[in-house]
């Protein structure tokens, strides 16, 4: 898994959770929502550069 997509992934999983929290606390279920999807895109973007790095 290279370095700078490894950082990506965890950077969109924190920034995700990040959102998803702060939008559970104001109520706000679209902003929640759109916080679970960018966590989401982080943990896919993870497995995909795992599965890369076993062909490897």
């Amino acid at each position: 898994m290279s370095a700078s997509e490894k950082t990506k992934a965890q950077i969109e999983q924190i920034a995700g959770k990040a959102v998803r929290k702060a939008g559970h606390a104001m109520g706000k279920k679209t902003m929640t929502a759109k916080g679970a999807a960018l966590e989401a895109r982080g943990k896919a973007r993870q497995i995909k550069e795992k599965g890369k790095d076993g062909f490897r």
